[in-house]
């Protein structure tokens, strides 16, 4: 079994490098009573305790600012996999492409995910890490048993039937309850999912927005600023045989032109802003029409290499149209250049206390910018826009939001910060993002 390392000073800093930290000390346990041990270490002393995974929320949500910084490299056996219940059980740390490749090897898969694994399991499920889907939700969502240590240095379990306000509050957790040490994830046979990939105009999109989320399993789209045009993917489950893309045509595609390419293109809009609404009606015509049947998480996932900013919002399902309309009206009356797509993307109404789609189904509105590119106030309007609608914002990409703001959103809010009251009364797990977004 892994042990427990130390080192001090060593700076850490997230995927997108806007965020960063020096914490006091680095500590990678190798259970969850070593992890244990270092909290009430950290207790003796003073310091707070943030645990981290792959980096890659925009937010300062992992900062352990002058604390103790969790890494959970040695937190990634799987426990167990119950393919009688459907289930698998793993350690925290475990990235998310590992996770698939594992269940795959095992003949499972998850319901639905995000398109990126990178991700640890814990990292992602403790800020809403979500796909897009007709009938599944977000990763927390697929959460069936959680065990976490808390700021007395106790390890406890909890499910829907053994500590279940813990166990609703700890799945989508933000890290300020405690550290989850290890997750069981509801898992099912694998399958096949058929993607088709097409180009479609903005107000055709929106017309048919009904019936493309209503026929499809996963629908999503791209709408490119400056222009009228949408990418649009659907992906469902197929019978098979599986058709992947050649595997030159899936590297030229998605890897060097969605990455290379485009990475030397958002160069050109930063540095030369004339030029982005070129750049996006020739990005927006380079989407072509295309379909292939993979396994299911070889198409939920694409590799992402270009590094930007983001600030996304769960609005009302039911407003998507109207609040896309009058993000298209503020672009075209702006000055801004926008070099990057806007991704929009859905998901049904869940229970867990925090999740964006807690209660209500949900229309994903994500804005991008390329590193580096002035901001311009396109997330300021974006973010003013998204809350006369309601919208929560994702917890592990950039916003404005906070306490007061999020007590109004969320119906189960004050029971979160009651229990987090309850559970870590010192704000061992605190920082200055949690302070924001949840109070003192």
């Amino acid at each position: 079994m892994p042990q427990a390392s130390t080192a001090t000073r060593t700076r850490w800093t997230n995927w997108a490098g806007n965020q960063s930290t020096v914490p006091a000390r680095v500590v990678t346990p190798g259970s969850a009573e070593e992890l244990a041990k270092e909290i009430l270490r950290a207790a003796d002393r003073g310091e707070t305790v943030k645990a981290v995974g792959s980096g890659h929320s925009f937010t300062a949500i992992a900062s352990a600012g002058h604390g103790v910084l969790v890494r959970p490299h040695g937190l990634t056996a799987v426990r167990g996999i119950d393919h009688a219940n459907g289930t698998v059980t793993v350690e925290a740390g475990l990235p998310l492409h590992r996770l698939n490749r594992l269940l795959a090897a095992a003949g499972l898969s998850l319901t639905n995910m995000g398109d990126i694994e990178v991700q640890t399991v814990a990292g992602a499920t403790s800020t809403g890490t979500h796909g897009t889907g007709r009938d599944s939700g977000s990763l927390a969502a697929q959460i069936r048993g959680l065990e976490i240590v808390l700021a007395d240095g106790s390890v406890r379990h909890c499910s829907p039937t053994e500590e279940p306000g813990l166990f609703e509050a700890a799945r989508l957790g933000l890290g300020a309850l405690g550290v989850i040490t290890a997750l069981t994830l509801a898992v099912e046979p694998s399958f096949l999912l058929t993607a088709h990939e097409q180009p479609m105009r903005f107000d055709e999109v929106l017309h048919r927005l009904d019936d493309l989320t209503a026929v499809n399993e996963h629908f999503e789209f791209y709408w490119f600023p400056h222009t009228d045009r949408c990418s649009t993917k659907r992906n469902n489950r197929s019978q098979g045989p599986a058709a992947p893309l050649p595997r030159f045509k899936e590297w030229l595609e998605d890897d060097f032109l969605s990455n290379t390419v485009w990475e030397g293109a958002c160069r050109v809009g930063r540095r030369f802003p004339a030029s982005v609404p070129t750049i996006a009606a020739l990005a927006s015509r380079a989407w072509s029409d295309r379909s292939y049947t993979d396994t299911a998480h070889r198409v939920f996932t694409s590799p992402r290499k270009v590094r930007f900013v983001e600030m996304e919002y769960a609005v009302p399902r039911a407003s998507v149209g109207e609040v896309l309309r009058e993000l298209r009206a503020m672009v075209e009356r702006s000055g801004w250049r926008i070099s990057f797509p806007v991704e929009v993307r859905f998901a049904p109404a869940d229970e867990v206390w925090l999740s964006t789609a807690h209660g209500r189904d949900t229309a994903y509105i994500a804005v991008h910018l390329y590193r580096g590119t002035a901001e311009q106030g396109y997330f300021t309007a974006v973010e003013r826009l998204m809350t006369e609608h309601g919208g929560r914002p994702h917890w592990g990409k950039l916003h404005t939001r906070d306490a007061g703001y999020l007590a109004g959103v969320y119906p189960r809010f004050a029971d979160f910060t009651a229990l987090r009251d309850e559970l870590d009364p010192d704000r061992r797990f605190g920082n200055d993002y949690l302070r924001r977004v949840l109070g003192a």
